[in-house]
């Protein structure tokens, strides 16, 4: 026996509440007949899915392994109605992760513009770091990632820009006198980057090696705010993207901010596709898109 997609409604309705009358109430449907249900592919899988107890009803290993798979599929199948029924690109319904670092800068005018131009297409946008949108975008969670291709084979890629890395000191730093920043000027000196889910750190890394520039653990960041306050206490000399450097932080006042001027010192970014489904409608214009906004930022554009 195959569970049914309303089976496995059922089940993430049961896990998501804790209840099995609750998710009865949810569904519409009496308990008994949900519950009927949820044995019936328990006794097909030959594996139970809830503990039932006073406290309420609580996924198994087996279960939570279940809830995670049913919930993939009953996304995807949203998302094959959505592509079947709608003439807006991508369905309806665009799921887009983003890097932190990115987001706030680029996406709102890449909002205005997909607005303009599709007022009933929804946008989700979630922030992640590269390693979690490497996740998300092979299982299936996310439609689209905007992050650092190299991170990402086997994926479907639109480059969109180059972004240049800055560097930020406190005011009584040495570099604070500085036009701009050169390998010279990193050697010896403590970089302070972001924890190594991020593209960024490995490129600091990078950095460090060629300059003679120390990159310490003990001062991984959990953002770039966090690294720019570090930097401006002197723990350190903060390596930070174009956008991020441009737009944030050449406007505040406990540090000084220069351009970095290293042949490593810059990081691709590339709007991302599955590389295992067909090509979305509208992902070539999508692309475009946040092209036209980044050279609208002052940023060198890749792609046609």
């Amino acid at each position: 026996m195959r569970p049914t997609l309303r089976q496995l409604e059922y089940i993430v309705a049961v896990h998501q509440l804790g209840s099995f009358s609750l998710a009865a109430e949810m569904l519409n449907v009496s308990q008994p007949s949900l519950s009927s249900q949820i044995a019936a592919v328990e006794a097909a899988f030959g594996q139970r899915l809830f503990k039932r107890g006073r406290g309420g009803a609580q996924a198994t290993a087996k279960g939570l392994d279940c809830v995670r798979r049913a919930r993939r599929i009953l996304a995807e199948v949203e998302t094959l109605r959505g592509a079947m029924t709608s003439v807006l690109p991508f369905g309806g319904r665009l799921r887009l992760g983003v890097l932190p670092s990115i987001g706030p800068y680029l996406l709102p005018q890449v909002m205005q513009s997909l607005h303009r131009e599709q007022p009933d297409l929804r946008v989700l946008v979630r922030e992640e770091n590269t390693l979690s949108l490497d996740e998300v975008i092979r299982n299936g969670r996310f439609d689209a990632i905007i992050s650092t291709p190299e991170d990402h084979p086997n994926t479907r890629q639109f480059p969109l820009f180059t972004e240049t890395l800055w560097v930020a000191v406190a005011r009584d730093h040495p570099v604070a006198a500085l036009g701009r920043a050169q390998a010279g000027d990193l050697g010896g000196q403590r970089l302070l980057t972001l924890d190594t889910g991020h593209r960024l750190a490995r490129i600091v890394y990078g950095l460090a090696a060629a300059s003679g520039g120390i990159v310490s653990g003990d001062y991984e960041g959990t953002s770039l705010d966090s690294i720019l306050l570090m930097a401006a206490t002197g723990a350190g000399v903060a390596v930070l993207p174009d956008l991020f450097a441009r737009r944030q932080a050449i406007h505040r006042s406990e540090v000084a901010v220069k351009p970095l001027t290293m042949p490593e010192a810059h990081r691709g970014i590339g709007l991302l596709f599955p590389d295992d489904q067909a090509p979305a409608t509208g992902s070539e214009r999508l692309a475009a898109v946040m092209r036209e906004a980044a050279h609208s930022l002052g940023l060198a554009v890749s792609g046609p």
